[in-house]
């Protein structure tokens, strides 16, 4: 466990003062905060009448008294759990923990399974608007001299147990094709997941012009959509999976992208996150933060978390 993570849990478990210090110096909460009719900074004052025990206040002669929540304008505003409830399931989000809802009751992160889906759904957003501020500035390119790409498609439906049971709504929608792309560099993996709504070369030729460097090495299996890809300026290794699962002369294989699909589905099925269109989507953004931005932070993904909210609430 790195010393960040250590340092949050301290002040999780410690609360009060010494926790408001702590999340004002890491941008969580709103280090000041101005009046709206004098426009003096208030000061920040004890009180009973919260569950955190502070609020802002401006006493100022030339005006009633004025005061705040001390969440005011931060990820914390109009909620009604605790602060050190919401960093124990931030730890839980950035760790990777599959935790069930009631779990985390039991564990007093949560009083009730609805402000654990709340609280996920806004570190879902916040992570998801890092990955489209990373696509505009064009970082999120693969491949290059130094590593090669395995691309894959596969399909992201509802599983049925021994073909037994009913079928869920996931068979009646249109998009259920994912289109993965893999950078293998060392022990490195950078995926990129793209819902598609067919496999076909019209729907697939352009993504990997968009992501891929021009002259990568990519390897994939004998899908018809692939094979114009030389005259597009990459490397193309196929491998026939009818014949065998590892060219006899090149080496080249597949099992980088279909070893990644069972991780991704299990924490996409775990999490009920198939059951929709956009719920599809932005659990698969939320997989591409995780190895594009949560794992390459000096403070591992609670860190990278936390920079990302601080870009979404500014103070």
């Amino acid at each position: 466990m790195g010393t960040f993570m250590r340092e949050l849990q301290y002040m999780t478990w410690k609360g009060g003062r010494k926790l408001i210090k702590w999340l004002q110096k890491h941008r969580l909460l709103a280090p000041k905060m101005k009046c709206p009719v004098c426009r003096t900074h208030m000061k920040m004052s004890r009180t009973g009448s919260t569950k955190i025990g502070y609020r802002w206040r401006c006493r100022r002669r030339c005006h009633k008294e004025i005061s705040k929540s001390i969440r005011t304008g931060s990820i914390f505003e109009g909620s009604h759990m605790e602060i050190s409830e919401w960093l124990k399931i931030m730890q839980n989000f950035a760790q990777g923990l599959r935790k069930r809802h009631i779990d985390l009751i039991e564990e007093g992160a949560a009083r009730s399974s609805t402000s654990i889906t709340r609280v996920y759904n806004t570190l879902r957003q916040c992570c998801v608007t890092a990955i489209k501020r990373l696509q505009r500035r064009k970082k999120m390119r693969i491949g290059g001299r130094h590593a090669f790409v395995v691309i894959d498609e596969s399909k992201f439906r509802h599983k049925r147990k021994y073909n037994r049971g009913r079928f869920g709504r996931t068979w009646r929608r249109k998009h259920s094709w994912v289109f993965g792309m893999l950078e293998v560099q060392g022990t490195s993996r950078k995926p990129i997941l793209k819902l598609v709504k067919h496999r076909r070369r019209n729907n697939l030729l352009p993504i990997i012009r968009k992501y891929v460097v021009p002259g990568s090495e990519i390897l994939s299996d004998c899908w018809r959509a692939y094979n114009t890809l030389p005259q597009h300026g990459y490397i193309h290794y196929q491998v026939n999976h009818r014949r065998y699962f590892v060219h006899p002369q090149s080496g080249a294989h597949t099992q980088h992208m279909e070893r990644a699909w069972r991780t991704y589905k299990e924490n996409i099925y775990r999490f009920r996150g198939n059951l929709t269109k956009q719920s599809l989507k932005t659990n698969l953004c939320l997989v591409e933060w995780n190895y594009w931005l949560g794992k390459n932070h000096r403070h591992g993904p609670i860190g990278r978390l936390i920079h990302d909210i601080k870009k979404v609430y500014r103070f």
